[in-house]
């Protein structure tokens, strides 16, 4: 076919699509024109709905991001917070191990010195058995054993001279010490409450009279052989009654002087300065 022939052609289609549209009536187009308007008015509404979700993708995508970047930053934290729990419980436990340690021993101390209080008052009050009960008492107290002598054992009324029947109590007391450097000697004088008699050489009050029969006994004990060192002399006066001074009996009972022997607790202390 030459290019005559293909136009000659091309007229005819186009006239006979001219002849078909001339057919159709006005009605009909209008319907096409109002179709196609609806059609372009959703395609729009498509494309912006498209569009609109893309965006809302595109947000959600980089909020997620964002949202596994901060889980990630707090997972790393809890990591370092755990990493760092754990060292301070190994820390705290290897610390509490070291106490429990230092607690067994200072137990295990206490313990001996328990066991040697009791041992000291069965060998001094075996060694004071033949004295009457009520003129000497040995018991523990406190962690101490207190060797009680009432003033009728030891001193005439305002005297602080010790009468023979002390002299040997004390003597037996310091034969029983003997040898135990481990234990300090306090020797307290005590007295009841009536005043000492006017005009007595060397003495005040009541104060004067506990001191010096104090050192008088640690005089004696030191003379039979307990280290000066080891005893200390001291005067209560009648500052510490065991009982009311409201009747003879109970001042008696204040008329008193206390051995009083506790064992050293060096060891005990150097563990408590080392905490």
């Amino acid at each position: 076919m030459n290019l005559l022939s293909a136009r000659l052609a091309l007229l005819s289609v186009l006239g006979s699509g001219a002849l078909m549209l001339s057919g159709c009536n006005a009605k009909e187009i209008a319907a096409l024109q109002q179709q196609n308007a609806a059609l372009t008015s959703s395609r729009d509404q498509l494309q912006a709905q498209k569009t609109a979700l893309e965006q809302e993708k595109t947000r959600n995508e980089e909020a997620l991001r964002s949202s596994l970047l901060s889980r990630s930053q707090q997972l790393n934290q809890l990591n370092d917070n755990l990493t760092g729990a754990e060292q301070a419980n190994s820390a705290l436990t290897a610390d509490l191990r070291s106490k429990e340690q230092r607690i067994a021993e200072m137990q295990r101390i206490l313990d001996q010195k328990d066991a040697a209080v009791k041992a000291l008052r069965q060998k001094v009050g075996d060694a004071l058995l033949g004295f009457n009960a009520q003129d000497l008492q040995v018991n523990v107290k406190n962690g101490k054993v207190y060797v009680s002598l009432s003033e009728q054992l030891l001193f005439k009324s305002g005297s602080t001279r010790v009468d023979p029947k002390g002299q040997e109590a004390l003597k037996k007391l310091a034969s029983a010490l003997q040898g135990n450097q481990d234990v300090n000697v306090l020797v307290e004088g005590h007295t009841d409450n009536v005043p000492i008699a006017r005009g007595t050489v060397g003495m005040r009050d009541n104060w004067d009279l506990s001191v010096l029969r104090a050192t008088e006994i640690t005089r004696l004990l030191t003379t039979n052989g307990l280290p000066a060192s080891q005893v200390t002399p001291s005067g209560r006066a009648e500052y510490v009654p065991i009982a009311e001074n409201n009747s003879p009996t109970n001042k008696a009972l204040n008329r008193r002087t206390e051995i009083i022997l506790t064992p050293k607790l060096d060891e005990l202390f150097q563990i408590l300065e080392a905490n």
